[in-house]
């Protein structure tokens, strides 16, 4: 898969899209990047940290996929920005920040469609 291009094509979806980050179920970062002009708000180490929390929480997820089904995707809400994870494949997860002013629905249906394209 050609990760560039995918990070390209989530950039795409919404102006307000800030931060992208392609990684594996391990927390293994294989593609990332930011908008120009962006700040980041957490320090390289913080943004580690969350990615393996997130990659570490759909793992758990997963254990609950014969009762629940699969996981689509997991929106989270602070005051200063949306964060949206979401796998892209078995083996890939993409961790998607927003403005949070930012029309998550829009971006969230764009990401499914994405995906789906990919398949």
């Amino acid at each position: 898969m050609d990760y560039r291009s995918v990070y390209e094509d989530i950039m795409k979806i919404d102006a307000k899209i800030r931060f992208v980050t392609i990684f594996d179920t391990n927390g293994e970062i294989v593609y990332t990047g930011h908008r120009e002009g962006i700040q980041n708000i957490l320090t390289p180490e913080e943004s580690k940290r969350s990615l393996e929390q997130a990659a570490n929480t759909w793992k758990s997820r997963r254990e609950l996929e014969p009762k629940l089904g699969k996981g689509r995707y997991v929106l989270a809400v602070y005051e200063k920005l949306k964060r949206i994870t979401l796998p892209l494949d078995s083996e890939h997860l993409v961790y998607v920040t927003a403005e949070a002013d930012a029309d998550h629905k829009k971006i969230i249906d764009s990401l499914l469609t994405l995906k789906l394209s990919l398949e």
